[in-house]
């Protein structure tokens, strides 16, 4: 596949609220440090952030906790799509918080979210945010976080609202407080199989199922570079392709509701991830991509 037929568009689209978005995103948050830690060529990601729009991407994933030393997520999708194009869906989320200098700080309480959406507003330069996900951690009752973000809502910050990090009884007691569009939690091949049912019954409420970690090895963190199951680089050399586009495409093929947002912050990999996004897996690749 040439570069000239590359489109995120080639997995089709799914609807966020009334938002529609192309089901092959871009996650921001690799775009601020290299895999050693040391901060990225600040030209570099804006270029990446601008090809992967000229590439049809039309939601971007991000939070305002994406931040290393010198790079702030955020300020360089500002700094390289403002002013927006009328299509493009940013979605960020709120829950945890690092100070200054990268230190994690407690949950946010109800009463500190609006605080970060207004901390989202000022670095994208937006008067409202697409989608706002609350990030959780831990199987506590949500409905308090989820209902100050819904007053958010009606006071016009706020477009749409998801969750993420999530167990399944919190996504149900979420519709009970305001419709949720998304649902974002870890899950990939090999990986957190049991959020199944969940995508499932995303599914059956126009719900997406936007992964993160989708393209993991070995360790969350290490993303593609960790080493690689057998099956997985016998497939991607039968196709053609390398072993993050096979992942991709997996994922993809969980369900028309399932969207990936990949992330990278380097040209070559953001090119070969939006076009796994036509690859389709056989009967017999995934058969065989269910031993990893």
């Amino acid at each position: 596949m040439t570069t000239d037929t590359v489109h995120a568009g080639a997995a089709g689209t799914w609807q966020l609220g009334d938002l529609t978005v192309n089901r092959m995103g871009l996650g921001a948050m690799r775009l601020t440090a290299n895999a050693d830690g040391s901060p990225s060529d600040r030209d570099r990601a804006v270029a990446v952030l601008r090809r992967a729009v000229e590439l049809g991407v039309n939601h971007i994933d991000t939070a305002a906790f994406y931040f290393s030393p010198l790079r702030s997520a955020n300020e360089l999708i500002n700094r390289a799509l403002w002013p927006y194009p009328d299509d493009l869906v940013i979605v960020t989320k709120v829950g945890p918080g690092r100070d200054p200098s990268g230190g994690w700080l407690p949950a946010a309480r109800p009463d500190q979210l609006r605080g970060q959406v207004e901390e989202n507003l000022r670095q994208l330069g937006r008067d409202h945010l697409d989608v706002v996900n609350l990030r959780v951690h831990g199987p506590e009752p949500l409905a308090e976080h989820y209902g100050a973000l819904a007053e958010l809502v009606d006071a016009g910050l706020i477009r749409h609202l998801g969750v993420s990090a999530v167990r399944p009884h919190q996504v149900a007691e979420a519709r009970t407080v305001a419709p949720v569009v998304c649902v974002q939690n870890s899950y990939g091949l090999g990986y957190r199989r049991s959020h199944d049912e969940l995508i499932r019954d995303c599914a059956a409420h126009g719900t997406a199922f936007v992964p993160f970690f989708s393209i993991v090895t070995s360790g969350r963190e290490a993303g593609a570079t960790g080493e690689e199951h057998p099956e997985v680089v016998a497939v991607a050399r039968e196709h053609g392709v390398g072993p993050a586009q096979i992942r991709l495409a997996w994922t993809l093929g969980r369900g028309p509701n399932v969207l990936a947002i990949p992330g990278t912050g380097n040209p070559a990999h953001l090119e070969q991830n939006i076009a796994a996004g036509a690859l389709r897996l056989s009967p017999d690749d995934l058969a065989r991509l269910d031993a990893v």
